[in-house]
């Protein structure tokens, strides 16, 4: 028995599926089904859908979530620098000779 190929979806492909279940008043199992893919995957893409409205399904991989890391990580950096410049001030004033 060989590996059995991994399916791809494209973002068009993926948001009629949820607009079948959303607008076209048939039942998430019955459009999965239909659309020969399992109800769970069709589930999180309208999630995702009913989250992020334009931006779902923005490719390959996580792209937004990692770009919502990446300005996290970028957020906390600038938080981190500040409170390392205030240190380096406040130890600079107390260690002057007087």
């Amino acid at each position: 028995m060989g590996k059995r190929k991994r399916r791809t979806f494209s973002a068009e492909f993926k948001k009629s599926a949820v607009e079948m279940v959303i607008n076209g008043g048939k039942r998430l199992q019955d459009v999965a089904r239909e659309l020969e893919i399992q109800g769970a995957m069709l589930s999180k893409w309208k999630s995702d859908y009913l989250q992020y409205k334009d931006k779902s399904f923005p490719g390959r991989g996580n792209a937004m979530d990692k770009d919502d890391e990446l300005r996290q990580i970028r957020s906390e950096l600038a938080r981190v620098k500040e409170e390392r410049d205030i240190l380096k001030k406040a130890v600079k004033f107390f260690s002057r000779d007087t």
